[in-house]
């Protein structure tokens, strides 16, 4: 099984040069139910993997000049505060058990694997469906406060279940930072290297991390994403993106089936 985690690694970082985005979504998966990690050690390596994959990324477009490092640090810095307070504080206090009924219980591991299936399935659909976003799309000012204000619960959301968020960020940098979809993918890859690896700081100091293990997987993801930004020239990207939605909805409903009936 060790062998399919490392595969797995690959594959990761394959999609992310493929697709621009979406890899992340498999880490939490590949580390709980092949490499057996309970879902809190998962989540935070999950984290350093992202990011360290997504830093590369970012780097290769920003020196394209694709990178709005402005409008990148005002959604960076609420959501990476949020993402660290989360993994520091919010984590590790959640109980074993959250909730308790009539012998049913919901326990910390299943609650971040279910909500994971959940953010799963909505990255899938937006994967899925067609974008219409404008390039330079009409809003107001005030939806200032409220761009801010959405920052910190997509941190949130990405401290607890441990992905990149890329599915999140883009649409808000596109309708509410005003950024061309390009420079939206663009940037959204910095936002999430920011956001993950200043999460993890978050688990260093609670958790006993295995960097042995960390460093080998991440260096096979990254090996991952050259290879498939090398391949993304020959293949059709929406097709690919496509392909990726309808995997990511299957092992949604993999992970769902898995945690309710135990299957």
């Amino acid at each position: 099984m060790e062998i399919l985690g490392y595969i797995g690694a690959l594959i990761i970082g394959l999609i992310l040069g493929l697709t621009g985005g979406g890899g992340s979504i498999l880490t939490v998966p590949i580390l709980v139910y092949v490499l057996g990690f309970n879902p809190i050690t998962a989540t935070a390596y999950s984290l350093f993997i992202v990011g360290t994959t997504s830093a590369f990324g970012a780097t290769q477009n920003f020196f394209k000049g694709m990178v709005d490092l402005k409008k990148g640090f005002l959604f960076a810095v609420p959501s990476f505060i949020a993402v660290y307070l989360t993994r520091r504080y919010l984590v590790p206090k959640l109980p074993d058990v959250i909730f308790s009924v009539s012998g049913f219980s919901i326990t910390k591991e299943f609650f971040l694997m279910v909500l994971f299936a959940i953010i799963m399935l909505f990255a899938a659909l937006s994967m899925l469906k067609k974008k219409r976003f404008n390039a330079t799309p009409s809003v107001k000012n005030e939806s200032k406060p409220l761009f801010i204000v959405q920052t910190f619960g997509v941190g949130i959301l990405i401290g607890l279940v441990g992905a990149g968020g890329g599915f999140l960020i883009i649409p808000s940098l596109v309708f509410f930072a005003k950024l061309s979809m390009r420079k939206a993918v663009a940037t959204s890859l910095f936002i999430i290297a920011l956001n993950s690896l200043i999460g993890f700081t978050g688990d260093i100091q609670t958790l006993e991390i295995d960097w042995y293990f960390l460093l080998t997987f991440t260096s096979l993801s990254v090996i991952g994403i050259f290879i498939g930004i090398y391949l993304n020239k020959f293949l059709n990207e929406a097709q690919l993106k496509k392909g990726f939605g309808y995997f990511v909805l299957l092992m949604a409903l993999f992970i769902l089936t898995k945690e309710f009936f135990g299957l």
